[in-house]
């Protein structure tokens, strides 16, 4: 089943949560990068793809919000007294989940660099731009806000998979 339905999530919404949930993952290592000066095998290996990573995620978000649109009426619905938290969480996920990439770019814009996404020139390098240096400042507490989404996604997740025993869960796996 390729499309969404009131009981399961269909290939395409499954795919793009977790490609685009593995690939967050990913871009989260970077954190570790602050340790030892990325002195490390995380740091020298997987690092250096944080803004071909980024960028990928940037046209995943774009492409899943368009998919999530086009399905709207066929996804399951959320219990009626948690449908306003779920949209609203949903909501903010969806959002930082933007905002990381597109404040990525503007670090990169605002610093002189250009942006190359897996060795791909995608923006040139420039002067650097103080509008784009003074948003992209925030891309690191988005960066923290994101994680803390992210974390509640999961544990919300699994406690209506072990606690609550209803498959909400299930439709997305």
């Amino acid at each position: 089943m390729i499309q969404d339905s009131k009981t399961r999530y269909g290939t395409i919404s499954k795919f793009l949560h977790w490609s685009m949930a593995l690939l967050v993952a990913w871009q989260v290592l970077k954190f570790g990068d602050r340790i030892s000066d990325g002195e490390h095998w995380v740091g020298q290996t997987l690092v250096p793809w944080h803004i071909s990573i980024g960028t990928l995620l940037l046209v995943l978000i774009i492409v899943r919000l368009f998919w999530a649109v086009r399905q709207r009426a066929r996804r399951p619905v959320p219990n009626a007294s948690m449908a306003k938290l779920v949209k609203a969480g949903h909501g903010l996920l969806y959002l930082a989940l933007l905002l990381m990439p597109v404040t990525g770019i503007l670090v990169m814009l605002g610093g002189g660099y250009g942006v190359t996404a897996f060795g791909i020139e995608i923006l040139p390098k420039g002067d650097g731009l103080g509008w784009a240096k003074t948003l992209g400042e925030l891309h690191s507490p988005l960066a923290w806000i994101l994680s803390a989404l992210v974390v509640g996604h999961v544990v919300m997740a699994l406690a209506h998979h072990f606690l609550k025993g209803d498959d909400t869960l299930k439709r997305m796996v």
